[in-house]
């Protein structure tokens, strides 16, 4: 994705790496791998992540949905015709995707959204994964795809290219091994660190922006692992490859709340680097797609039925009062 510009932070860097921390790194290995046996085997992850993904959550959304005839008669011609939606995906990042290895099934909140706003306007929306989100949003904007249902991160760069129905709002801390042995606070405290983050992500840009700045005050920089889905980037941590996995908060806290007391989150709180956060699905450019589906998202959260999957899959957090277009300032 494009840069993202954002305001520089004070900093309070640090060169760590103790030999305490290594040894407990293979614990952490084997804690945070039961995590993710919660999660679902994905076909766009790397080979590395592969088979250590397996859901147990409950699929489907709140309550069985009335098709809305006027926001139906609203889709474009050619998804009436064939009565469905193509959703793409770049993986898992759960709790909201949990890609399955077929390539086309998913569960999660996302999943779960994308069947009540299905039976909302009448169709049935497919899911593809594909690798990477560059190819999520290339696919979109070449009509391969009609949609991300996502949530993708809404920002001003983002938006020259597509439009965002946004439905979450996010902030972006750590996960980091319990106690936190480096002591991040903030997005400030990762001077001579090593930091995993998800490749072409905006945390990416946000942490090698902050690298330069931690260089220019003569600090160490940070090494930045750059990883092409979540399970790898928090198996790095668990694995002392990475001091802390700087991402969305909601996909973290279901990481540590997975991981048996093992890995925490910190840098809860505070800005980090970015101002309002909004995420949510993706269009083409001017799609006539867009209008439809917040007003899709809408009724649901009007009804009552976004609540309920909000709180099964713990994101009561990052609720919207109203789904929004391009939300994004900045």
């Amino acid at each position: 994705m494009p840069d993202h510009d954002l305001p520089q932070r004070p900093v309070r860097g640090r060169v760590k790496g103790s030999a305490a921390r290594r040894s407990g790194t293979t614990a952490l290995a084997a804690a945070v791998s039961a995590a993710v046996l919660a999660l679902a085997g994905c076909g766009a992850n790397p080979e590395e992540a592969e088979g250590v993904l397996n859901s147990q959550e409950p699929a489907g959304p709140a309550a069985a949905q009335s098709k809305d005839q006027s926001l139906h008669d609203r889709l474009p011609d050619k998804i009436k015709q064939s009565g469905k939606l193509v959703s793409v995906n770049n993986g898992s990042f759960p709790p909201y995707e949990i890609a399955g290895a077929d390539g086309r099934s998913l569960t999660g909140a996302a999943a779960d959204m994308s069947e009540a706003l299905g039976q909302v306007l009448g169709v049935k929306i497919e899911h593809v994964t594909v690798d990477g989100l560059p190819s999520s949003l290339t696919g979109i904007a070449s009509g391969r795809y009609d949609f991300a249902i996502g949530p993708v991160g809404d920002f001003r760069d983002r938006q020259k290219a597509n439009d965002f129905v946004d439905w979450v709002k996010e902030y972006v801390v750590f996960a980091v091994p319990a106690g936190n042995p480096d002591k991040i606070g903030s997005v400030a405290d990762t001077c001579g660190l090593k930091i995993s983050v998800m490749a072409g992500g905006s945390a990416e840009s946000v942490i090698k922006s902050q690298s330069a700045t931690c260089e220019k005050q003569g600090k160490p920089k940070i090494t930045v692992q750059s990883y092409k889905d979540q399970p790898t980037s928090v198996l790095a941590v668990s694995s002392g490859r990475a001091d802390a996995f700087f991402s969305s908060q909601a996909p973290l806290t279901y990481f540590v709340d997975q991981a048996g007391g093992k890995l925490e989150l910190a840098g809860k709180g505070q800005a980090n680097g970015f101002d309002d956060l909004y995420q949510g699905a993706v269009v083409a450019k001017d799609s006539p797609l867009r209008d439809v589906l917040r007003d899709g998202f809408q009724k649901l959260i009007e009804n009552g039925t976004y609540d309920k999957i909000m709180d099964k899959w713990g994101t009561s957090d990052n609720k919207l009062d109203q789904a929004g277009v391009n939300l994004a300032t900045s």
